[in-house]
């Protein structure tokens, strides 16, 4: 029987992506680990490689088609001994299912139009991507879903030897019966998000400037992203803010003389390289901190992983660095800019931007004194940094001098930590950076 190929889900969060680029064309021969397509997310175009052998039959969705929905039908593989008419089987849509019409009303008008039919649904689909226990999508060919669905199997209870971990045909057939778990009653549906606001009308808007020049710029898939998780970030976390000053001095000084003494290594730090190790430090000290919101509980966790938002044209990333608590300076420099070109040339892939507890966004650069961030969710903070700059400060013998200072603000989640917890974590980030040396114990 012909297998449909789903738009795969390349990504936990995608819902959604543009078939860039078919790599194969209809009559090629496929086999499982083969690069057949290009699927650009909303942060990265990745290659989409077939789980099983055949001959592609036909193409449903051409390259370029943008909004392509996950576990759409995108092209139809046929197995050994089959013909292009099983393509085109499997391919078309089936007649509707006939529909009982309930008994018009007494003053309905015989001249009233009919309502329009439910769109059909394609014939002989594969069964739905199924879950785990953890509600977790269960990565398996459709002809493994077919099979197992057929046997009576649980996929659950199946390990997959495909690309990735991807149950594939050869490994439902040999499982046995006794694998299927018993059934159960449905679970409850989880409480429904927050629903969306309505997007604003862009006719009206365009309406209010109908009497000037304009430019329309149509929103990419990472801008669309940015907007949705911004909003549902401002309309969903309660924001509180918490704002230190903190002496640079020390620092400058360190930094100076660590790069002089890794100059012959090619290694050169910068500050941000010190807010980093000395983020993550604080993380271990106030433990409390280093936790996401998960809807009815909160998630803490051991290692310190820190998100560090790096610009991009159209956007930005937050790539992630893995236990920064346990690398030195000079490994978590080499990996920040490693993570930061790739993410400008939009070659990230998704476990290397997603996860982490908390974030650092760093506008000091660009002479920005002070700012709020927005949380990322499922974040509980993040630190906006603004740039060193020379003040007059007053010293600890109380004579007046003049000092390097940088004006730091934590956007903190209310729901996870409260303003004690927030304001001893950012003074152990103060603490850490005008006493460099320490990081390095």
């Amino acid at each position: 029987m012909a297998i449909q190929i789903l738009m795969p889900a390349l990504s936990p969060t995608m819902e959604e992506g543009t078939l860039a680029k078919w790599c194969v064309k209809e009559g090629d021969s496929v086999s499982s680990g083969d690069v057949i397509a290009e699927i650009e997310t909303d942060k990265a175009t990745m290659e989409f490689e077939a789980v099983d052998e055949g001959v592609i039959g036909k193409i449903l969705i051409e390259e370029g088609t943008e909004g392509v929905k996950v576990n759409t039908p995108i092209a139809v593989l046929l197995e050994e001994g089959e013909d292009a008419s099983a393509a085109d089987s499997a391919g078309a849509p089936a007649a509707p299912a006939p529909k009982e019409e309930p008994a018009p009303e007494p003053e309905a008008k015989s001249e009233a139009p009919a309502p329009a039919p439910a769109s059909p649904a394609p014939a002989s689909p594969a069964p739905a991507a199924p879950k785990d226990a953890d509600g977790d999508r269960i990565f398996a060919s459709p002809l493994a879903r077919r099979i197992a669905a057929d046997k009576g199997l649980d996929l659950a209870a199946i390990k997959g030897s495909g690309p990735r971990g991807r149950i594939v045909k050869a490994d439902v057939e040999a499982a046995k019966p006794a694998a299927a778990a018993p059934a159960e009653a449905p679970a409850a549906a989880p409480a429904a998000k927050a629903a969306a606001p309505a997007p604003a009308d862009a006719e009206a808007v365009k309406k209010l400037y109908a009497d000037v020049a304009f430019e329309e710029v149509k929103l990419d898939g990472m801008r669309r992203t940015i907007a949705l998780r911004l909003v549902e970030a401002k309309q969903t976390i309660p924001h509180f803010y918490l704002r230190r000053e903190i002496e640079l001095d020390a620092l400058m000084a360190f930094r100076a003389e660590l790069n002089g003494a890794l100059a012959s290594r090619g290694v050169k730090l910068s500050v941000n390289d010190f807010i980093i190790k000395a983020c993550a430090l604080a993380l271990q000290q106030v433990p409390d901190c280093n936790a996401v919101w998960a809807g009815d509980r909160v998630l803490k966790f051991k290692a310190s992983d820190v998100a560090v938002a790096v610009a991009i044209e159209g956007g930005l990333f937050t790539p992630v660095l893995r236990s920064a608590d346990s690398k030195s300076l000079s490994a978590l420099s080499a990996e920040m800019k490693d993570l930061a070109g790739r993410a400008r040339d939009r070659k990230l892939a998704p476990h290397e931007y997603q996860g982490g507890s908390f974030a650092i966004s760093n506008l000091g650069m660009m002479g920005i004194e002070n700012f709020d961030a927005v949380i990322n969710p499922p974040h509980a903070s993040i630190l906006a940094v603004g740039a060193g700059l020379k003040k007059p400060v007053v010293g600890a013998d109380g004579e007046l001098k003049v000092a390097t200072v940088m004006s730091v603000t934590l956007s903190v989640d209310h729901r996870v930590i409260d303003g004690a917890l927030g304001a001893e974590f950012l003074a152990a980030v103060k603490d850490a950076l005008e006493n460099p040396v320490a990081m390095l114990a």
